[in-house]
């Protein structure tokens, strides 16, 4: 299940948009359309932000790279980043290259190396020791022949279980069935913080259990083209499990149809920002009421979890419409939709053949990628999904140094002090609601590089011949670990990333701002680099996702992590003022060349944005505070650049990169985050700093206009 309310700073996680109905298995080439998830990346530990050490050890920032043909006033990402976009295209197994990618192509290597040894040591390693299991999955993957002589034989007791269906109540025993054994069809079903008490778990039923990224691709004229090649996808994957052709063109239309009717149904990515729309608490018997013919204390005993007073059934709509489907579409229609998403699902992980199939139309077809990425990769990628934490405490051990959580936690430490002082010196915001803001600060809680415990895998059993199998059982076994949550106190010690990726987040029902190992490394944290550098990256991620505990969707939740309301009425409709300013200065943006008409969602993208004006200036703050107690350090120029231009510049550097047309195309739809070309220069522009820094005229690019400035924290 995808939690909705966690808030990474990018797109870069595995997180599955579209592409399968059941959510168990995450390929690194297809979970998410286009397959570009950025794999995790080594780190180097960071060095005390303000020491000698990290302020003269060496420039850190290559100017070569800058293109001083261009205006920083008029376009500051092409000022920081166009030489080194032309000079660095993107790789053919990739939809998108830039910093994070680049960190993650790295990384890849560093966890090759581990998954390697692991393989190679597994016949001597510890029996039932995280070293042998991961050595013996990452075998079963890379075991090619073993797979291709499989073919299709792994999938078939499932496509015979399917095949038996004959009633409704068989296909809902079937789906109980399945969700147990860590195949979830149709919706999703999880844990999470109760919205209303976050201190304990609850069950989370979602809507989920289409094949393309949002509801709009089913009937906005303009993805007709994505519609007829999902129905020759569809149709080409039940042909290769054995149904005769012309069975399967008609099975295609029954899924098409089905997935249609249930689109209608579900909410856009951007309703389900809102937590109203992602947590609707019932008891079992009012959710029976929803669903008639879905009994969900069956339900929830074939899953052995105990959901006490009730679950959040958190979009009833869809589920109404779930419940009508059970009753008035024919089994034979529910066959066709279940067999295909069982075969989809299931295709990373068998022959060839499949492999191939999937990527053509997950890959190519929408997302523009050339080729699919090596198979080393595509396995190491299951790995993470089925293992990555455990993974993760071999990465940290062989490239984290411990005393590195110490120094992030200096920079984090000022950081959250210059978000203090902010709250405290708003004009906007009455001393009634800053009291609670300042509250809710005082309860942050960071969590640096990776957790302190670590999972226990000992419930894990894999081999080194069967891939399939393996998969499945890290499947059923996340999934109960992640179930078996339900009725428990919430751990905020718990991480929802793994220390291997290149990414960060803030998780408002926990209240934690969490910053795993990977990225803590240039260009975000460099240990030879002054305080520019690193305020103007980490720390400004730091920013980014202390600010996301007061965005527009962070701030509707309390530092205990409830989703309730400590504002005052009017400090809200002042809020919702400045965030609607940012809204339409990201709805202005269309950044892609050859289609004008395409325009970045601003309401979709609100918390992203809030988040980065809010983090860069925060993070601006700080460095204030550390020039100042070193003075001559402020006043010097490295490479004939301030300290305050070279803090922009190295924000700017975080975001280069370039996109394929596809797949930017497709970020618009689902992405929450604005591309990262917008990201360089959208909250500069909103700062007087940055003028002043640059001396750019009041009618450049780069500085908007005063009435159209936005300022919120």
């Amino acid at each position: 299940m995808t939690k909705q309310y966690l808030k990474p700073l990018a797109l870069a996680l595995g997180v599955a948009l579209a592409g399968t109905a059941c959510s168990k298995h995450n390929d690194a080439d297809t979970a998410v359309p286009g397959g570009n998830q950025p794999s995790p990346a080594s780190t180097a530990a960071p060095a005390p932000s303000g020491s000698t050490a990290a302020a003269h050890a060496g420039p850190s920032f290559n100017i070569a790279d800058l293109d001083t043909g261009i205006d920083a006033c008029n376009d500051f990402n092409g000022f920081v980043n166009a030489k080194w976009v032309a000079a660095n295209p993107i790789p053919e197994d990739r939809t998108r290259w830039g910093a994070f990618d680049q960190l993650a192509e790295n990384s890849l290597n560093t966890q090759h190396d581990i998954v390697d040894a692991m393989d190679k040591g597994a016949a001597n390693a510890k029996a039932g020791s995280i070293e042998q299991k991961i050595g013996l999955l990452y075998r079963s993957g890379m075991n090619e022949d073993a797979i291709e002589k499989a073919g299709v034989e792994p999938l078939k007791p499932e496509l015979a279980k399917i095949d038996a269906l004959k009633t409704s109540q068989d296909i809902v025993d079937f789906l109980d069935t399945s969700f147990n054994e860590g195949n979830g069809y149709v919706f999703g079903f999880g844990s999470g913080a109760d919205f209303q008490n976050a201190k304990i778990q609850i069950g989370y039923a979602q809507q989920d259990g289409l094949g393309l990224p949002t509801r709009d691709y089913y009937t906005d004229p303009k993805q007709a083209d994505n519609r007829k090649a999902y129905l020759a996808y569809i149709a080409k994957t039940l042909t290769l499990a054995g149904v005769p052709e012309a069975d399967a063109k008609k099975q295609a239309d029954e899924v098409m149809k089905f997935e249609t009717q249930l689109a209608a149904a579900s909410l856009a990515p951007v309703e389900l920002r809102s937590p109203e729309n992602q947590y609707h608490f019932v008891s079992v018997a009012e959710a029976d009421k929803v669903t008639p013919h879905f009994n969900w204390e069956k339900f929830f005993a074939a899953q052995g979890v105990t959901v006490d007073k009730g679950f959040s059934l958190s979009q009833p709509k869809f589920f109404k419409e779930f419940d009508k489907m059970l009753a008035s579409t024919p089994v034979s229609t529910w066959q066709a939709y279940l067999r295909f998403h069982a075969i989809d699902s299931a295709s990373p992980y068998l022959s060839k053949a499949f492999q191939d199939n999937k990527f053509d139309f997950y890959g190519k077809t929408l997302a523009g990628q050339p080729q699919q990425k090596p198979r080393w990769k595509r396995v190491l990628g299951t790995v993470n999904s089925s293992m990555g934490e455990a993974l993760g405490q071999l990465y940290v051990a062989k490239v984290f140094k411990p005393e590195a959580k110490q120094r992030a936690n200096e920079l984090v430490d000022n950081v959250r002090n210059a978000l203090k002082a902010r709250i405290e010196k708003l004009d906007w915001m009455s001393d009634e609601t800053k009291q609670k803001a300042i509250q809710k600060w005082n309860t942050f809680l960071p969590k640096i590089g990776y957790p302190d415990k670590w999972r226990d895998w000992s419930g894990l059993e894999v081999n080194g011949e069967n891939y399939f199998g393996n998969v499945e059982a890290a499947s059923k076994f996340n999934y109960h670990y992640d179930i078996a949550k339900i009725g428990k106190p919430t751990d905020r010690l718990e991480w929802g990333m793994t220390p291997q990726t290149v990414n960060a987040y803030y998780n408002p029902t926990d209240n934690t701002i969490n910053f795993p190992a990977a990225i803590l490394q240039p260009p975000f944290f460099d240990a030879n680099g002054d305080d520019a550098i690193n305020y103007g990256g980490i720390g400004a991620v730091i920013g980014h996702e202390a600010s996301h505990g007061f965005d527009d969707e962070g701030s509707q939740f309390d530092g205990d992590g409830n989703n309730k309301n400590w504002w005052t009425k009017e400090d809200r409709a002042k809020f919702d003022e400045r965030a609607g300013k940012l809204v339409a200065q990201f709805n202005e943006y269309a950044p892609i060349k050859d289609h004008p008409d395409l325009h970045v969602n601003g309401k979709l993208t609100l918390g992203e944005n809030i988040a980065d004006l809010g983090g860069l200036n925060v993070a601006y703050d700080a460095l204030q505070e550390a020039l100042k107690k070193n003075p001559q350090e402020a006043q010097e120029k490295i490479d004939g650049y301030t300290q305050d231009q070279r803090f922009f510049l190295n924000w700017a550097r975080v975001w280069r990169g370039s996109v394929r047309e596809k797949q930017a195309m497709l970020y618009l739809n689902v992405d929450p985050h604005a591309p990262a070309s917008l990201r360089a220069i959208g909250a500069p522009s909103n700062m007087e700093a940055f003028a002043s820094a640059f001396q750019c005229k009041p009618d450049a690019k780069m500085v908007r206009a005063t009435d159209k400035q936005v300022k919120i924290w």
